[in-house]
């Protein structure tokens, strides 16, 4: 075995990110056809929801969470013109339609109600009693005509051999892939896209803050956000284009910011966390450079990648031993709420042991 520190880390591990990225995109071209082709059939069986198109390039309806673990947003289609809700009011129903005596819970930060009106040019398609209650569009609803349609999609592309559903858990709709080089999992999820509106409760930027620049927060924010199926009564935030053009615009004014990005995430994966369904993914990492980002707003903050990793590092500790990772754009959110403890805690502890030494073992 030979020891490598970060000073000569750096090397070794950008092989290793360079061959992840030529693995990463082999599995997603695979991906690619499988779900342009399932979500074609999907719909046309029901025009309420988009097939996802093949991309040469940037698909930003497929993310990498892991290298064997894929979130798929399927646009849902109809719903246009959106408008924040003006007015506030208690919901009685079941997600059978039955009265009940006592409200329903109240959204948390990330998630919002949504309502028909709320879009000027809606289908009538969405009035219906599959998908609507009271007005609502309802994410168990939407889920429930989803999976139907997913498991039918399978077997008319006959695809029982290489894609099956896995078992489904809480409110995600899960399909496992066999690919050339290994099983990957799908998490497939209904979104409505908001490209032309930002979202009320992203409060984003904070006063004072010198990045991103204005100039370029005005260009993020004209990306919108969508809104995810992933839960019962209520619609999750999300900003995955947002956060792309964020990664994108990383080292415009030079700096390694991309590279101790590339370099944690490498090691979370083959190190701190690995596994299928890991308690930290891409996006945890993702939002943590975003916070030291701006914390440390100029290029002569990441002119040297030992120096600039191990903050990154050390913050990503931070945020995993007190269980609190604040979400970028929504702060009163935090990304690690219903996270496993025990796994949080094992992955402190690997953290803190590199932090004392700054090495890895490599074969």
């Amino acid at each position: 075995m030979k020891s490598l520190t970060v000073g000569n880390l750096e090397d070794c591990l950008l092989r290793k990110v360079d061959l992840r990225r030529q693995l990463i995109s082999q599995t997603m071209e695979e991906i690619q056809k499988v779900v342009h082709c399932l979500t074609t059939e999907i719909s046309h069986q029901d025009i309420r929801f988009q097939a996802v198109p093949y991309s040469d390039a940037y698909n930003g309806n497929i993310k990498v969470l892991t290298p064997s673990h894929f979130l798929v947003t399927v646009p849902m289609k109809g719903l246009a013109g959106y408008r924040e809700a003006k007015e506030r009011h208690w919901r009685y129903y079941t997600l059978q339609g039955a009265r009940l005596r006592t409200p329903v819970r109240s959204p948390e930060d990330l998630q919002q109600w949504l309502e028909v009106k709320q879009f000027m040019k809606n289908l009538w398609q969405w009035h219906e009693a599959d998908v609507n209650i009271e007005g609502d569009i309802v994410p168990a609803k939407v889920l429930q005509v989803f999976q139907k349609l997913v498991e039918n999609a399978v077997r008319t592309c006959h695809f029982s051999g290489k894609v099956s559903m896995l078992e489904r858990y809480g409110s995600v709709i899960w399909v496992a892939m066999e690919t050339s080089a290994c099983q990957v999992e799908l998490e497939l999820v209904p979104a409505v896209e908001i490209p032309t509106a930002w979202s009320a409760k992203a409060r984003w930027p904070r006063c004072l803050k010198r990045w991103p620049s204005p100039e370029r927060v005005e260009c993020i924010k004209s990306f919108g956000f969508d809104l995810l199926a992933r839960s019962n009564y209520h619609w999750q935030l999300s900003f995955c284009r947002a956060e792309q053009v964020m990664l994108e615009l990383l080292d415009e004014d030079g700096g390694c910011r991309r590279k101790c990005f590339q370099v944690l995430r490498q090691m979370k994966e083959d190190v701190w966390c690995p596994g299928k369904r890991p308690v930290l993914t891409s996006h945890h990492l993702q939002t943590v450079l975003f916070w030291t980002c701006e914390k440390y707003p100029h290029s002569k903050d990441w002119q040297v990648f030992s120096k600039s990793f191990l903050r990154l590092v050390q913050k990503l500790h931070k945020c995993v031993s007190q269980h609190f990772l604040k979400h970028y754009f929504v702060r009163k959110s935090n990304l690690l709420r219903y996270a496993n403890s025990v796994e949080l805690d094992a992955v402190a502890q690997k953290l803190v042991a590199f932090l004392k030494n700054p090495q890895i073992s490599l074969p």
